[in-house]
């Protein structure tokens, strides 16, 4: 018997079935709901810790809820249904905590905090954690560009402007590009993770329960809460001041857009027609036995068209009213998280991808004479300007070009048969070759793979 869709048994944990592009990759499990608990509960623990650090706690009591602080022991689905009581998740999962510490020392759990600084806590802890994996992951992708860039540092390709030919370049040149844009997305998040803040502030970002409860100097115990768990100690509590969930949402959407920019570029050239690219493991297809879809790329170009949308919401999340908004705040777990998985896939994927990489230099080759040679007509039209004069040099290409595709024919044969060349010192051979117009690609190639 098939079981209901409001059957509990039937409601699983979130695996990703609609969500290839991270499902099953290091992210996912980082950001899971098994995940959220485990930092949830590392956060309570380390309040208690850093409290009993300050003499603010007995000691016994912060070893008895770090020790209760185990994710095994408490019910995921049963704290995701109470949540809805009181808005959040932290509320019935502090009463949990209470219960397993025991009479005791229960007191002592989420002593003087309130449920955001929990939640804000955890939600730096899990995005710090995930953002490790993706940094991982962008690794593998540089260096396997910068191992193409040096491999293919002159192999020659139709540069295109607006869908179609315009200069020749190098596909070295191109990979150092793509190599670069990971790199700026590799430092933008660094540089994000470094500066992730713990949240403690109390009901309303005064500390005042801490005062209450004890501490001569709260903010002490601001900072020793934040060398518990790794985290930086902020300036000020952060509850409305919502700059560190702002700039996640800028460095996560910015590596979305660049790994986007390498999978728009290869499934451009992996199409049949062109062919100048093939993922290494392309995807199949439900009807046609004979497809290798390049599905990596495919998914990589997904994550970058969600990715914009989901920091623009979180972007909203900044006019948070008052000391506590009333859904601003809530609104940002899901899109957070969702934003964490997609850029974790796809930095996922997109080490496969260019580790992977196949490229067919032999067809980058021949897509150079796809226009009869006209594609160095830039270069024949400084080079010819001198001899012929700019206005006849630039008259007799633009009749050439006509005629090069009327009588399917090389610029190069048409060029040596006018009789104004005749007589010119000019090597036709050597002017025509796109292989020999991509500019400084190679010394540009070289730079870009100096930067570590």
């Amino acid at each position: 018997m098939t079981p209901s869709a409001a059957d509990p048994a039937a409601v699983g944990l979130d695996a990703g079935l609609l969500a290839p592009g991270w499902a099953g990759s290091p992210a996912a499990s980082a950001t899971s709901d098994s995940a959220y608990l485990r930092a949830l509960l590392d956060a309570e623990a380390a309040l208690t810790r850093a409290q009993a650090a300050l003499g603010l706690a007995p000691d016994r009591a912060a070893e008895a809820v770090t020790r209760a602080a185990d994710p095994d022991r408490f019910d995921l689905r049963a704290l995701a249904e109470r949540a809805r009581g009181g808005g959040n998740p932290v509320i019935p999962l502090v009463a949990d905590l209470t219960r397993a510490v025991g009479e005791e020392y229960g007191s002592y759990v989420h002593r003087g905090a309130t449920s955001q600084d929990i939640m804000d806590t955890a939600t730096m802890l899990v995005a710090v954690r995930t953002l490790g994996l993706v940094l991982a992951d962008l690794a593998r992708t540089e260096q396997a560009l910068a191992r193409t860039a040096a491999a293919h540092r002159d192999t020659a390709m139709p540069g295109r402007t607006l869908t179609q030919h315009a200069v020749p370049t190098t596909f070295g040149l191109k990979a150092a590009g793509w190599r670069s844009l990971v790199l700026d997305a590799r430092d933008r998040i660094i540089r994000v993770r470094d500066s992730l803040p713990a949240q403690l502030g109390g009901a309303a970002g005064t500390l005042a329960a801490f005062s209450a409860y004890g501490a001569e100097d709260p903010t002490a115990l601001v900072a020793a809460y934040a060398r518990e768990l790794g985290l930086c100690e902020p300036l000020l509590p952060w509850h409305t001041l919502r700059t560190p969930i702002a700039d996640l949402a800028g460095c996560l959407a910015f590596a979305a857009g660049a790994l986007g920019k390498i999978a728009a570029d290869v499934l451009v050239l992996t199409r049949t027609e062109t062919a100048e690219l093939a993922e290494g493991s392309g995807g199949g297809s439900s009807a046609m036995p004979h497809k290798a879809n390049p599905v990596r790329s495919t998914l990589i170009a997904a994550a970058a068209q969600r990715a914009p949308h989901l920091a623009a919401g979180l972007h909203g999340s900044l006019v948070a009213p008052d000391e506590r908004p009333p859904g601003a705040w809530h609104a940002e777990w899901e899109p957070l998280r969702e934003l964490l998985r997609l850029v974790g896939g796809a930095a996922r994927d997109a080490a496969e991808l260019t580790e992977g990489l196949r490229v067919d230099a032999d067809a980058m080759r021949a897509h150079l004479g796809l226009t009869h040679g006209l594609i160095v007509s830039e270069r024949l039209s400084a080079e010819l300007a001198p001899v012929l004069g700019r206005a006849r040099a630039k008259e007799l290409l633009t009749e050439l070009a006509r005629r090069a595709y009327a009588e399917n024919r090389s610029l190069r044969d048409l060029l040596a048969e006018q009789p104004e060349l005749k007589d010119v010192d000019v090597d036709l051979g050597e002017l025509t070759d796109p292989a020999r117009y991509t500019g400084s690609a190679g010394t540009l190639t070289d730079r870009a793979l100096e930067r570590r």
